[in-house]
């Protein structure tokens, strides 16, 4: 059998595109699809801002008329200038368990970043830093978050049999929530509530988060510039953020403290599960996936973190304990049991601290592979 290789060329093939890996993952109970609607926005150039300074290249494999494989090829020119480096990603990627599929895949990518100049290749990774990023290859069956990547352990390997190594790894935490809400965390929150200087915000109505989003987001890209992978984002990205996850938001999990000038120091941003209110939607909004999923958010026991950050002169003066403890709390009294912490890289050392200090355990770990070209 051989595997032949299409570009996607118009709005046919990239449905295909976009669809297939419920072709290939019918077999998986547990499997959750992705939305698909996001997806079709963050590969539409004229929705997805990132597309002004990304090259990309889509690929369909097809083993005689069956479409058995896909993958993105991608090149973020501004990250590339912001950390001097020569580097391509590929994303998107699905195949099944046949290594030649995988090898045909990824050996057009690399050729294609070669001919752009590239010297490296990692992956998965997306136009961004918020785009899904990297395979999963511990706790393969545990309930998946947004955006996040549901490979089978067969992916790893074939990624090994092609050269590929570990770039980084993100970790994810496991936090109990009733666990976490200690006597001496409780005092250490009434303690720093105290501070004169630091404001707790709280919401209750998405309309108050308005005049926020962008000190919010000015603070994520200042935290985050040291990141592995991520870049600024501009006005036009924020926006594309605000539209693709403010449906999706519950304000009681989005805090906030700020100083008595009003600036914004820190922030959490966390969202209630809904993979089970996807899974009932088959991955479509229209015409109730919304609704199962808004129900599902509802009944949901996990709250999954999504963003936080803290400015660096005031981590380790309780910023993180306002912030922290307030979550739980609320946490606690919407009935959640378990908090997902999402990615942590491996070296995030005070990240992994915060989530370890409250008895936070690793239940999953993501991998970034890479290869010189």
């Amino acid at each position: 059998m051989s595997v032949t290789l299409k570009q996607v060329q118009n709005k046919k093939d990239l449905k295909k595109f976009v669809y297939l890996p419920e072709k290939l993952n019918a077999h998986r109970p547990e499997w959750v699809p992705p939305i698909y609607s996001d997806d079709m926005r963050v590969l539409d150039p004229k929705r997805n801002p990132a597309h002004r300074y990304c090259d990309s290249v889509l690929l369909l494999a097809y083993d005689n008329e069956e479409l058995i494989g896909r993958i993105a090829g991608i090149i973020n020119h501004r990250y590339n200038d912001y950390a001097n480096t020569k580097t391509a990603r590929f994303s998107f990627f699905e195949a099944p368990d046949r290594l030649e599929v995988s090898q045909t895949l990824l050996d057009y990518v690399e050729n294609w970043a070669k001919n752009k100049g590239m010297k490296k290749i990692v992956g998965p990774q997306g136009f961004t830093e918020e785009d899904s990023e990297g395979f999963i290859y511990e706790g393969y069956n545990e309930n998946p978050t947004l955006g996040c990547i549901q490979n089978l352990p067969y992916v790893n390997e074939h990624m090994e049999k092609l050269g590929y190594g570990k770039e980084v790894d993100w970790f994810v935490y496991k936090v109990e929530v009733k666990k976490a809400m200690s006597e001496t965390y409780a005092r250490l929150f009434e303690r720093v509530s105290r501070n004169p200087n630091f404001h707790l915000l709280e919401f209750t109505k998405k309309r108050q988060l308005k005049s926020y989003v962008r000190p919010i987001f000015d603070l994520m890209n200042e935290a985050f510039m040291v990141l592995y992978g991520y870049s600024p984002l501009d006005d036009e990205e924020i926006q594309s953020m605000v539209d693709r996850y403010m449906p999706l938001l519950d304000p009681r999990f989005i805090k906030a403290v700020e100083t008595l000038d009003k600036k914004i120091i820190g922030f959490i941003v966390s969202i209630p599960n809904m993979s089970e209110g996807i899974k009932k939607a088959k991955g479509r909004i229209l015409p109730f996936g919304f609704f199962y999923m808004m129900q599902a958010a509802k009944r949901s026991k996990q709250l999954d973190n999504y963003l936080g950050a803290v400015k660096e002169e005031y981590r380790g003066k309780g910023v993180d304990i306002l912030l922290g403890y307030s979550q739980l709390k609320s946490a606690y009294e919407a009935g959640f049991e378990i908090i997902d912490s999402h990615h942590v890289l491996e070296d995030n050392i005070k990240m992994r601290a915060e989530n370890e200090r409250v008895g936070g355990v690793i239940y999953k770990k993501y991998r970034l592979y890479s290869k010189e070209l």
